[in-house]
Formats: structure tokens, sequence, C-alpha cells
């Protein structure tokens, strides 16, 4: 950015809750089927139909307010939002206004150092999370020039967190983005996908010289990941600066994000709060919550992200960066604690973050479809801990083998024979073997090419199928090698 500029950020986080049902009626909350499959006469707004409240929403509601210290209303009240597009059956929303189930709470992210000119923690304000429901979605055949609008969505929970205007670029609006994904998905509340739309962001964005009033503010929304956040936010950031540098005025609007050309593009004017018409629900009372429900919601709290990453950190000896990855999904976290008991926290973490999470990625798999036994995981590292196993071995052999099922650690090492090999007189030999075989290479060694060694490492491993205990085939090499140079 250019320097006596600063942007403005504010983040609405949409968030699915995972109700086995709808807001405001008993039909079922799940992603896909046959489009308008799951509809009923209360969310497609037929006549006469009445809504009413899923008390489950209500109580997931509470939890994040808990999470991030907010203020839990007791008493809070459901509007009607109006607005006509295709996939809005009643032609408005029904929402919380102007008091929201919860007020005032607070998120730490990271602050960006290149923005605020060092490392820190920020504390980003949450202004409020009310409930509301979601919409239908349209589907755009560009080949057939048609649109088709279903409407399993409609009426979908969602819980819209508004964030305050404390970040202050694109990297601190991801990092938000994922921290609010983190806390969602450990309350179990959304199960965070952000390709199902379980979880989307809008970003209102401005720009003002440093100390001066709050400038023009632009939304982009309905961005879908957190890499599109900060590409879209950058992109925005720098297109509003050029403009305020040179005194071009522009007025407030909606922008979308073009993920395929890298840009924002005008889509409308910005509505107000007075082009919703909003006025009181009138077929929902006043939602009344009881001090007893929030008392019991947050006995049943689980363990949040924040207090786990300090735990990891002070329990298993790892990084603040490995920790953050541990912590990825609930799932993930979960299986990296079952594995890493009696002691194999920091072995447990390199294995979590190295073959198990190369291979999710290679097969685009979650934690939970790789069909991983924390319990086998562990009898592996313990296996090569004790030397029972090659570490090259267990990765390359074994671990393959535990996934397509074929029995524990134990029983693949001893069924195709591959226990490492620890004497030392097969490794003396097959040393002696490899020097004999590699004549020209070990003249080289002896001129002062000391490379070579891990050549000569190599080429023992090789010739023992990768049994061979490469720490003991170090050190037999190197008194070899040092005998050699004796001579």
């Amino acid at each position: 950015m250019e320097s006596g500029y600063e942007a403005v950020i504010g983040l609405e986080v949409h968030v699915q809750l995972r109700t086995r049902s709808k807001m405001f009626c008993a039909c079922r909350n799940e992603y896909g089927g046959t489009p308008n499959g799951r509809t009923c006469p209360v969310c497609l707004g037929l006549p006469g139909a009445l809504p009413v409240l899923n008390a489950e929403a209500v109580r997931m509601a509470i939890a994040l307010g808990l999470a991030v210290g907010g203020e839990i209303r007791e008493r809070s009240t459901f509007y009607r939002k109006q607005y006509f597009y295709p996939d809005l059956p009643k032609g408005y929303q029904i929402t919380q206004g102007p008091v929201a189930v919860v007020e005032r709470g607070r998120l730490c992210i990271p602050g960006d150092p290149l923005v605020r000119g060092g490392d820190g923690v920020v504390q980003v304000g949450i202004e409020r999370a009310h409930l509301e429901e979601d919409a239908g979605k349209s589907n755009h055949d560009m080949g057939r020039g048609s649109s088709y609008v279903d409407l399993n969505r409609a009426g979908v929970p969602l819980l819209e967190i508004v964030g305050a205007p404390d970040l202050r670029s694109g990297q601190e609006a991801y990092d938000y983005l994922k921290a609010v994904h983190r806390l969602v998905t450990f309350l179990g509340i959304c199960d965070g996908n952000l390709e199902e739309g379980s979880l989307r962001c809008d970003a209102n964005v401005s720009v003002r010289r440093r100390g001066a009033p709050l400038g023009t503010r632009v939304e982009v929304k309905n961005i879908n990941s957190f890499r599109f956040v900060r590409m879209a936010l950058d992109y925005e950031i720098q297109r509003q600066t050029a403009l305020v540098a040179k005194g071009e005025a522009f007025g407030q609007e909606t922008r979308g994000w073009d993920a395929d050309k890298g840009e924002t593009r005008s889509q409308r004017s910005k509505e107000v709060a007075m082009d919703y018409r909003y006025f009181p629900e009138p077929d929902l009372p006043a939602l009344v919550i009881a001090r007893a429900e929030i008392d019991a919601v947050r006995a049943g709290l689980p363990e949040l992200p924040e207090a786990r990453f300090e735990r990891f950190l002070a329990q298993y000896g790892v990084s603040p960066y490995e920790a953050g990855l541990l912590l990825q999904s609930p799932a993930f976290a979960d299986c990296f604690e079952a594995a890493a008991g009696g002691g194999l926290g920091k072995q447990a973490a390199n294995w979590m973050l190295g073959e198990v999470s190369r291979t999710l990625n290679e097969r685009g798999q979650s934690i939970e479809a790789l069909g991983l036994r924390p319990a086998h995981l562990a009898e592996l590292i313990r296996m090569v801990e004790a030397g029972a196993v090659n570490l090259n071995t267990a990765k390359e052999v074994v671990f393959p083998l535990l996934l397509a099922g074929e029995g524990t650690p134990a029983a693949i090492v001893q069924g195709r024979g591959l226990g490492q090999v620890s004497d030392r007189a097969p490794i003396e030999a097959m040393v002696l073997e490899v020097l004999a075989a590699n004549p020209g290479q070990l003249a080289q060694y002896r001129g002062g090419k000391a490379s070579l060694k891990g050549f000569f490492v190599g080429q023992v491993m090789k010739a023992g199928k990768g049994k061979m205990n490469p720490t003991l085939v170090n050190e037999v090499l190197e008194q070899i090698l040092a005998s050699e140079e004796a001579k």
C-alpha cells in the first residue's frame, strides 16, 4: 500500500449451523440432494405457513457467544428484511434486529507486521452475531441462457458474525477468517466446508489517509475461500488507494470477486438499511433465553482452540507453527493427541505434519476418510524408536500398507520381513562389499571428495533393501573409511 494510507476492513461471516432441521421448519438441513426436494410450505413461503424457531440453532449461537466472550442477550427479536430475488421465495428474509442474540465479543489474531510495524496480537471486535435464515440458490446455465432455482438451502440456519472494522490488510482478514473457521468447527456448530457454502464471507473495506475519517466503504460479496479473501482485499485496497491518492471520488457500492481475472467488479450500488424496509416479524415472539440455559451451554463447551493451542505447546513440546497446523481441524487434532500418548508428542507431530498430511494432500481426503487408526500410528512410531523398523521403510512401505488395511504395523513388518538389521557384522560386510564394488568413487573420496559418503550410504541401504539401521550404517562406514585413509 502507498505510504500514508491505510485500509479499514470488517468481515461479515455467514456460518451455516449444523442442525438436523432448518431454521423455522422441520425440513432436513443437508447439503445437496434432488433440487427443491427438501422444501415445505414454510421454507417456500406459502400463504398461511407459520415459522417455528429451531431451539438447537439458538443453543449453537449461545455457544459461539460464550466462546468469543460476548454478551448473551436474554431478550432479542426477529425482523423481516425485505428484498426481491428469485431464490428468496417469501420476498423477505427473517433475521434478528435491532438486538442480536450475541453482542460485543472478540477474537485474537496475529497482527500483520507489514502494516502495523511489528509483531503482536490484534484483538478483533465482534459487534454482534445474529440468527437468520439462508436463501435458496440460483444456478446459471450460460450455455442455454437459463437460470434455475434450488430452494433446498432456503431456510437453512445461519449465524452471521459481524466483525468490527479492526482489520488493516488482506493478510489479517485471512487470519481472522481462519480463526472464525477454526472456532466454529471446534465448537461443532458448523462443518466449515467453504466449497459447499457452509461458511461464506462478505468484506467491507475502505481506504483513508492515516488519522483521517473513514473513507467510502465498498462491500465485496460472497468470497468462498481463505485465499480469495486475501487476494480480493489486496486488489481492492490497491484500487481504492490509487483513486484516493488521485483525489477521485467514488460511491458506496457492492462488488464481486472475479477469481479468473484476479479483480473485483462492480455489481450494484450498496443498499442502506432503509432499502430493506425492516419491520418486526409478526409470526415470531421475542426470543427469551433463561440464565439456566446459558449456564448449561457454558458447562457443555469443549476445549476452545486458543486453550488447546497453549496446551499443545506445553504438553507436547511443539512449536507455535506446528501447533497451528495440528489444530487445522478437530478430527486432525484428535488423531494427533490419540497417537501422541506415552511421550510420543514430537514424533507424532512429525508424522501427522509429514506423511499423514502429504497423503491427505495427494488423495484430496479428510483425516476422517483416510481410515488411519491413531493406535496403529503410535505403534509404528514406537517400532521406529525401538529400532524394530527403519524410518524410511516405515514411511515408504509400512505406512501405505497400514492405510490399505493389511494389519497392524507389527504384523506387516513381520509378515513382509521388513525388520531392521541392527547387527554390526552383516552391516560391516555390506559396507566392505559396496566399497569394493565402487573403486572409482572410493578413490575420489580419498582424493578429498567428502560428499561421496552419502553415495556410499545410499548404496549400502539399497543393497540391504532398506532394512539396515541407518545410524549404524553411518557409524560403520565412517570407521571403515577412516581406517582406509590411515592406510
